[in-house]
């Protein structure tokens, strides 16, 4: 097969994983909240188990109208969804779904792409929140670059314990140095890099910038339509991306019980989704945080539990 031909179809593959998964996430999210909280509306939009609900969630986007304040600065307007959903896209390039280079694009320092881009989504939401020309819109604009700053600390220390314990920039790299015991050496690294995640995508209970109690919608108060329906996904792709790479990097990737040669992709899956129901089931638990709360717990708690990790990792890497 020719070089390019082969680029090409991972790409294909990779945007086609990157249109369905954070649908599937979604159709995840609405099942689940509607068993946990007793909601009887996302149960009836079809025959069975109201399994049509996503689709008559697409119907009402496409229906609604699009509509531009009058104060807004247009073009900035028009394109911060875009830029607030693309970088999930190029993340899903460097995901590895199962061995044997079953990745888009491999990379000897993916782990440094992935944490370089992920942070870029809170351009759109900047862009968003300046051009809607509305103050509510603004405050979680700033909200949402606040909690960025914070939070992005954690997270890149978190990731970088398990780099340093595999000895690796590269995620199948980091996949084949794994070892089942990482899974309580390396816990509290996991359980940082998870909620720093939650906040990075700005999901309950680190849902500030949105606040709708607060800001009616924060940062996308003014869009409708389709555009809407872009931030809602940029929100579900965030999910997969930090469900992926807790797999990756935290949970062994395509290691599983049996073959991996041959259902590496499935376990990668199996663990992606039940992260993916483990950050609907927070949202579900747990009340939003307050902003002093918020940085509070990312400053003192997991910024210093990031750090001993980190020493731990180093010590044990030197004495073995």
């Amino acid at each position: 097969m020719p070089a390019w031909l082969e680029v090409l179809l991972r790409v294909v593959a990779a945007l086609a994983a990157f249109l369905t998964l954070p649908l599937l996430v979604g159709q995840l999210e609405h099942k689940a909240m509607a068993h946990m909280q007793g909601r009887l509306g996302p149960m009836y939009a079809g025959a069975f188990h109201g399994w049509a609900q996503l689709v008559a969630d697409g119907v009402k986007f496409v229906q609604k109208e699009e509509i531009v304040p009058a104060n807004a600065d247009r073009p900035v307007f028009r394109l911060a969804p875009a830029v607030s959903l693309l970088p999930y896209l190029f993340v899903f390039l460097v995901l590895p779904l199962g061995p044997d280079g079953l990745v888009a694009q491999p990379l000897e320092i993916g782990l440094f792409l992935v944490l370089a881009i992920v942070g870029v989504g809170v351009v759109g939401v900047l862009m968003a929140a300046w051009a809607s020309a509305n103050k509510y819109a603004l405050l979680g604009g700033v909200r949402g670059a606040a909690q960025l700053l914070g939070y992005e600390l954690p997270f890149v220390l978190s990731a970088a314990s398990v780099a340093m314990a595999a000895g690796t920039l590269s995620l199948p790299g980091i996949v084949d140095a794994w070892n089942p015991w990482w899974l309580l050496w390396q816990a509290p690294a996991a359980f940082v890099f998870f909620v720093a995640g939650l906040a990075e995508i700005r999901r309950p209970p680190f849902d500030m910038p949105i606040a709708e109690s607060e800001l009616v919608a924060g940062y996308f108060t003014e869009y409708t339509g389709l555009r809407f329906a872009f931030f809602l996904l940029a929100e579900y792709a965030g999910i997969v991306v930090i469900s992926g790479l807790t797999t990756v990097l935290f949970l062994g990737g395509w290691r599983g019980p049996f073959d991996d040669a041959h259902f590496g992709w499935l376990w990668t899956l199996l663990k992606v989704f039940a992260v993916a129901f483990v950050v609907i089931w927070v949202r579900v638990s747990f009340p939003r945080l307050r902003e002093d709360q918020l940085q509070r717990f990312c400053w003192l708690v997991l910024v210093p539990l990031a750090l001993a990790q980190l020493v731990l990792t180093a010590v044990v890497r030197v004495a073995t």
